[in-house]
């Protein structure tokens, strides 16, 4: 198996920054950090989310991002990005959404760590980049990144890596997730085949036990910042 390195450690406190006349809080401005830290398990020391009830918490504890979206981000945005520029804790390079499953497991330094769901993307990436659009953007792209959740704590280094130790069995990709979460939401077969999946996070769950049971849902909300619609229960970046 290709290694899988551990470009940053990003961690950032919620901050209030302008937006549409309003100020909002975030933790999406995240920054490299060097030394190990201490990863509990709902976060990494010094990290916070502003809005807790979407974001963070026990299945979300760590946000990661691939590397090698960044370089169409740049074009995209037409700037350059640092690490973290997605509010993620872990920017990763040697794996993808294509090639993560949800319920496999990975050693992070002395942590391990479960894959539970796709980062869905939410407002705060418009409110990061001034781009009304982003958070569709990434949606459509399935370049979203991932949640891991904690089944062991510890410290974790730069120079650890990061080493899949489990592969679940019903190999059921990130980018097979995103594609019905997004794209065919009325893909009933594909819809029961994530909820076989006993590892999938209980959000993203109940959103589709929703979708089985005939209820629309919707993630403009999550998209634009609006409250003028009803949301899905799933999730948000790490911010």
């Amino acid at each position: 198996m290709k290694p899988i390195e551990i470009l940053s450690i990003n961690i950032g406190k919620p901050q209030l920054v302008p937006y549409k006349n309003k100020e909002v809080s975030t933790g999406i401005h995240k920054q490299p950090t060097e030394g190990a830290l201490f990863l509990s398990w709902e976060n990494f020391k010094g990290d916070g989310q502003a809005d807790l009830v979407h974001h963070g918490g026990r299945e979300k504890a760590v946000c990661v991002y691939p590397f090698e979206h960044y370089a169409y981000w740049e074009q995209e945005l037409g700037q350059a990005l640092t690490y973290g520029a997605f509010g993620e804790n872990l920017t990763i390079r040697g794996i993808v959404e294509t090639e993560v499953c949800i319920g496999d497991i990975f050693e992070l330094g002395e942590a391990i760590v479960e894959v539970s769901q796709p980062r869905q993307p939410c407002f705060k990436l418009s409110v990061k980049y001034d781009r009304p659009d982003m958070p569709l953007k990434v949606q459509e792209t399935g370049y979203t990144g991932f949640y891991f959740r904690v089944l062991r704590e510890g410290f974790v280094a730069k120079s650890d890596g990061l080493k899949r130790i489990f592969a679940h069995p019903q190999a059921v990709t990130l980018a097979y997730a995103n594609r019905i979460m997004h794209q065919e939401k009325d893909h009933l077969a594909g819809i029961r085949k994530l909820l076989e999946v006993d590892k999938l996070s209980v959000s993203w769950r109940a959103t589709f036990l929703k979708r089985l049971g005939g209820q629309e849902t919707d993630t403009r909300e999550r998209l634009t910042g609006s409250t003028s619609v009803t949301t899905d229960a799933s999730d948000g970046s790490a911010n």
